[in-house]
């Protein structure tokens, strides 16, 4: 135990390494999976990292095929080594500079996400996700295990918090971090063994004026699962580039139709705001001049004057 405690401490400073000394940019984010009840398959430190700069998709797919959750997460794929609740924790804090960087980054959910690795007896790490900026990575989540289970789920039951943004109407929805506390011990007296279920929360942002943070939200859903004694897998991912969520887009939407928008609604524009509508202002601009100038080439081209002139005759 000690030695994988040894492995997995060493594994995160190579990948804070990595991060710190390699060619992170604005548009990367980390991601760690780790679970204290899984077997690591080989205990070479370097197998623990992975370096390449992967999309968000890839890392759904390294999460199910190097991470092992299509082992217990599909029907078809069912094995002896199981747990009994796989957590997601998408966050809003990190990127992946943040992570070794004492700038604008969070010590505290960095110290907790490294207690937790580090404690593991399987633990991957993965510095350098390129952000995903069309696709929310819940939603890329939910695809990839449809993707990964391609003749039958195996998941018995598969929850989110509120603030991710999924469009499967069969997912179960939950507010608050008590709720889930409160699902995770009902679902350990009914679950079957064997069964599996997928449990994923996303953060709001720091902006969005949760009352959780990050780091507490990780550490007492953790702490939850460990004290119900249920085996579990966990996999924290940051996206930054969603901090508002689509509950609060749509209810800002509602109270400026209503003219009832409250003190604290922000309507100021920010930098991203300003460039947009110079941006927009520079497109206009530039297509009436484009008129004016195509408006002239044609009058212009319409003007008929005589291609020769007859000598005058002498009187």
């Amino acid at each position: 135990m000690m030695q994988m405690q040894r492995i997995g401490v060493l594994a995160f400073l190579v990948a804070i390494s990595a991060i710190e000394f390699g060619f992170a940019s604005a548009n990367t984010v980390p991601a760690f999976l780790w679970s204290p009840h899984l077997q690591r398959a080989n205990g070479e430190v370097d197998e623990a990292v992975n370096y390449q700069v992967m999309s968000a998709k890839d890392l759904v797919g390294s999460v199910f095929t190097q991470g092992g959750w299509s082992n217990f997460l599909c029907s078809e794929k069912k094995v002896d080594q199981a747990v009994d609740v796989a957590l997601v924790f998408i966050g809003r804090e990190l990127v992946s500079s943040d992570v070794s960087s004492k700038r604008n980054s969070d010590p505290a959910l960095v110290n907790t996400l490294n207690n937790l690795f580090t404690a593991s007896n399987f633990s991957l790490a993965f510095p350098y996700i390129a952000a995903p900026e069309e696709e929310r990575m819940e939603a890329l989540l939910l695809s990839g295990l449809k993707e990964a289970c391609t003749h039958n789920v195996g998941v018995s039951n598969i929850v989110f918090s509120d603030s991710c943004f999924v469009e499967d109407g069969t997912v179960q929805k939950l507010s608050g971090l008590q709720s889930f506390k409160d699902h995770l011990l009902a679902r350990r007296e009914t679950r079957k063994e064997g069964e599996t279920d997928l449990v994923v929360l996303c953060s709001e942002g720091s902006e969005s004026g949760q009352s959780h943070s990050e780091r507490e939200s990780i550490s007492e859903l953790v702490s939850s699962v460990e004290q119900s004694g249920s085996k579990y897998t966990a996999l924290y991912v940051s996206d930054p580039y969603w901090y508002t969520s689509y509950k609060t887009l749509q209810r800002f939407l509602a109270e400026s139709a209503t003219g009832n928008s409250s003190v604290g609604v922000s309507t100021t524009c920010d930098e991203l705001c300003k460039f947009k509508s110079s941006l927009l202002e520079g497109i206009l601009v530039g297509i009436v001049f484009l008129l004016i100038l195509i408006s002239g080439l044609c009058c212009m081209a319409g003007i008929d004057t005589p291609t020769r002139f007859e000598t005058p005759q002498d009187s």
